[in-house]
């Protein structure tokens, strides 16, 4: 009863037994719940029986269909089971009947081998004895194909000196012998130089099971005629005098020549090769051909950098840029000569380097289908023609042709700035093109040799030689500074006043010191802008010269490239600065005095002034006047855009001391009048003469007018804080507040109380 207590729940026997009433409740509340229970499902199942009983009548209808269903199974089964059996036999005969096939078929191809075999050998005496050799060695051939072994099993009493035996013992006799014949006459054939006669023979070669032999013999024919073709080519480039028309590029035209004898045979041989040798024998036919190439191209280097002297005139131009005294200076004309040979060396070198490839990687793409195993040979193709011998020629000659036109390009440039002039009707001095020129020309001529490496070196001597030397020279002028005072009317007319020599001499100094310096200015923006414009012609040259280069190529030229074009910042600051000291010298000086006079004209007027002030002001047409003979003295010296440039100089000056003088000036009312006028003149002005707008430059003197305009102080609250509207202010609180005080007319306790 405890446990039974403790659970919550009672069995039948224990419900009869119970005695207390607290579990007579529960037991009572559990048969409750059981019977609200049992009728929540009788009513559940009460509701799902028309459901059942459709179903049920479904079933009933559906019986005798299953009867017919189950009759057709049992039918179907019992035919399946007997196709079964039926194509287990069938396919046992076929099984038989397809092993018979294939033993008579191997009747039948032994017994054309044995017909063959004696056909064989008939057929190859015949063809020695008439020298008929191509068919002897098909003979051969077809005999080497079959396999001895089954020749011998196909007659079991087969015994040594039968007629298989026999056969074959003739066979091997003929092989022998064809094999020492073929040898003696492709010899025969290249001591007699007889092209039609090697080609026959090196044919041959395959048939009777000589492949790599006649590829070895047939290279060295090829290397040969390399070796012969290219001595003669040399000699007549040593004896080449320097007034025929090639002199200056005979070695570069004797490289060339091998180049195209090597390609010409492969183009000629290729088809050959690969018809009867097969593929995957480029790169040993390519490889060998490249020794022999290494060494004439290393015969023709040597007598080049011998008979130009080539070796000598590096060590001179390393000595003078090391900053020792060379026994000789070179000359840049005749290096100009001796460079351009060495990129058309570079650049046939490359081209014919790019043919080497591309014809072994052809071979490889049918020879190798795996990736992984054709990426291992084309690998080995890339190492193979770093280290080849005409690479390591070409190297050699590129360190010393970087040093060599390194001194080139900074020889010229130099020349160019010694040779500066100004010319008539250019705003910038003969340099800027000169140097541009000479820059253009060294990028381009290093770009002809297809060389990466060595174009981004040149590229990058040319940025360092514009950074250091070119601007350094741009620098120097511009520190000698603009002739302070220069236009100061004073100083004219005390000029004047001395001798006439005097005056000469000082006069073409300051003048020539005047021009010296705008053209300076022209040059550096010229610079700028050209840097720019090379930077992009570079670009489109790089994209034509090397389409193939690489990702990591590309990415080494976009890196020098925008080096270089980082320089146009540098010409762009120098021009800031020359403008700074042109302002500081030139503009500054003229403009304080001019404004000064403003404190010479009242502006605490009358009525009568005001009007005389309207039909003659005397501060702003003087002013402007001024204005005026500086900006014509150097409108015709500056190009538009630095012209410009200086008008924003002039007009930070201007308005930065009329504003000092503005706050040390006294207004009334018809003043403050005034001043708007002349402001407006003013500002009307300078927007005539220049394209930029500068009316966002008087943006604080026009609201100091504003405020010296207004008729009483607190007009200003209708103008400031959220009443300002579009307006932004640039006078603080504090400002405005010195400016109200300024009208003689406005009390100061109004000032102090507004609250800005």
């Amino acid at each position: 009863m405890a446990a039974a207590t403790s659970t919550g729940s009672f069995t039948r026997e224990e419900i009869e037994n119970l005695t207390e009433m607290e579990d007579i409740q529960r037991a009572y509340d559990q048969l409750c719940n059981d019977e609200k229970e049992v009728t929540e499902q009788l009513d559940s199942l009460l509701d799902q029986q028309p459901t059942l009983e459709g179903k049920m009548s479904t079933l009933h209808r559906m019986g005798p269909n299953l009867q017919l269903l189950q009759q057709d199974s049992e039918q179907l089964a019992s035919m399946i089971s007997f196709t079964c059996q039926l194509a287990e036999n069938v396919s046992s005969k076929v099984r038989q009947l397809d092993l018979a096939k294939s033993r008579v078929q191997a009747a039948i191809q032994r017994a054309d081998d044995i017909l063959d075999l004696k056909f064989c050998t008939d057929g190859v005496q015949t063809a020695l004895q008439t020298g008929n050799y191509e068919q002897a060695a098909a003979h051969i051939h077809r005999y080497l194909s079959l396999d001895e072994k089954v020749l011998k099993q196909s007659i079991p009493d087969a015994k040594e000196g039968s007629g298989i035996e026999h056969s074959l013992e003739l066979l091997h006799k003929a092989e022998q012998e064809l094999k020492v014949i073929i040898n003696k006459e492709f010899d025969e054939a290249v001591d007699n130089k007889d092209a039609t006669a090697v080609d026959r023979f090196f044919k041959i070669f395959p048939l009777i099971g000589l492949r790599d032999e006649g590829l070895k013999k047939f290279t060295a024919y090829l290397c040969t005629q390399i070796a012969n073709t290219s001595e003669q080519n040399l000699q007549i480039a040593i004896g080449t005098t320097s007034t025929e028309r090639r002199a200056n590029v005979v070695y570069a035209d004797t490289l060339t020549h091998l180049f195209e004898g090597i390609a010409r045979l492969v183009e000629t041989h290729q088809p050959l090769v690969e018809t009867y040798y097969g593929p995957g024998r480029m790169l040993t036919l390519m490889t060998e051909l490249q020794k022999e190439c290494d060494r004439q191209a290393r015969r023709v280097v040597d007598a080049f950098i011998k008979n130009r002297a080539y070796q000598k005139k590096a060590q001179q131009v390393q000595q003078c840029m090391m900053g020792r005294t060379a026994t000789e200076k070179p000359d840049p004309k005749e290096l100009d000569t001796l460079l351009a040979e060495v990129t058309l060396i570079n650049s046939r070198a490359e081209l014919y380097l790019r043919f080497f490839r591309r014809r072994v990687t052809a071979d490889f793409e049918v020879q190798y289908q795996e990736e992984e195993q054709r990426k291992d040979k084309l690998t080995e193709l890339d190492r193979l023609v770093r280290t080849c011998g005409l690479s390591l020629c070409v190297q050699e000659l590129t360190g010393d042709y970087i040093l060599m036109e390194e001194y080139f390009l900074r020889e010229m440039i130099m020349k160019a700035v010694s040779m500066d002039i100004m010319e008539d009707a250019s705003l910038t001095s003969s340099m800027v093109d000169d140097v541009f020129f000479i820059l253009k020309k060294c990028i381009k001529r290093a770009m002809s040799s297809s060389n990466v490496d060595l174009v981004c070196a040149m590229l990058n001597h040319a940025t360092t030689i514009l950074e250091q030397d070119f601007c350094e020279v741009l620098y120097g002028r511009l520190r000698q500074g603009f002739p302070s005072g220069f236009l100061d009317f004073t100083q004219a007319v005390n000029l004047m006043q001395s001798t006439i020599q005097q005056r000469k001499i000082a006069s073409e100094s300051t003048e020539d010191t005047k021009t010296a310096f705008l053209t300076t200015l022209n040059n550096a923006e010229a610079c700028s802008e050209n840097i720019l414009l090379l930077k992009a012609s570079l670009e489109d040259e790089c994209a034509r010269h090397f389409p193939l280069a690489g990702e990591q190529g590309k990415a080494k030229l976009d890196s020098c490239l925008s080096d270089l074009a980082s320089l146009s910042h540098r010409f762009k600051n120098m021009l800031q600065e020359g403008l700074a000291e042109l302002d500081s010298s030139a503009i500054k000086p003229q403009v304080k005095p001019w404004v000064a006079t403003f404190h010479s004209f009242s502006h605490n007027i009358s009525e009568e002034e005001f009007t005389n002030y309207e039909a003659n002001d005397p501060f702003i047409e003087n002013f402007v006047v001024n204005l005026q003979s500086l900006l014509d003295s150097f409108k015709g010296s500056l190009s538009p855009s630095i012209y410009d440039q200086l008008i924003s100089h002039l007009t930070n000056q201007v308005t930065h001391q009329l504003e000092r003088a503005v706050m040390k000036t006294v207004f009334n009312r018809l003043g403050g009048l005034q001043f708007d006028k002349e402001l407006r003149a003013l500002v009307g002005y300078l927007t005539s003469v220049t394209q930029w707008t500068i009316r966002d430059k008087f943006a604080r003197l026009t609201q100091m007018a504003t405020i010296l305009n207004m008729e009483r102080v607190g007009e200003i609250l209708d103008y400031w804080g959220p009443n300002s509207g579009p307006l932004t202010w640039r006078l603080t609180p504090a400002e405005v507040r010195q400016v109200l005080a300024l009208r003689v007319d406005f009390r100061s306790e109004d000032i102090t109380r507004l609250k800005l």
